[in-house]
């Protein structure tokens, strides 16, 4: 089997435990290195230590959501140009239009398609 996210290290920040969890062991076996975080507080204490390739961030969650996450990383100096990708349950053109306008470079709505999703990875 090949491994097309072989050396990526995606960071995941979703409340959800079982959303997480599938979505770690799909990157996993798609030989990504994962890093978890439930919420928006959580990613950005993680990110203070580490720099992820890529972090893939659902829009409502406790403490911090999408939009402020996505925000603070876009004008954090060390992480401005980290890839995001908002996978979430609000599929309106509102949310859509906001988190674009704030940086988010894919929005996917759930339940997203595994090809769109490494597609967009990729």
């Amino acid at each position: 089997m090949t491994q097309p996210l072989a050396g990526k290290h995606i960071l995941i920040v979703e409340d959800e435990p079982v959303f997480r969890s599938l979505l770690d062991s799909w990157l996993s076996s798609l030989g990504a290195t994962t890093s978890l975080a439930e919420d928006g507080v959580e990613a950005l204490e993680k990110m203070a230590s580490m720099a992820p390739d890529l972090m893939i961030c659902d829009l409502e969650m406790p403490r911090m959501d999408g939009f402020e996450v996505a925000t603070l990383v876009r004008h954090d100096e060390r992480l401005g140009n980290l890839p995001i990708i908002m996978i979430t349950s609000r599929t309106g053109e509102k949310h859509r239009e906001r988190a674009l306008g704030i940086g988010v470079n894919q929005y996917l709505g759930k339940p997203y398609q595994e090809t769109e999703l490494l597609e967009a990875i990729q």
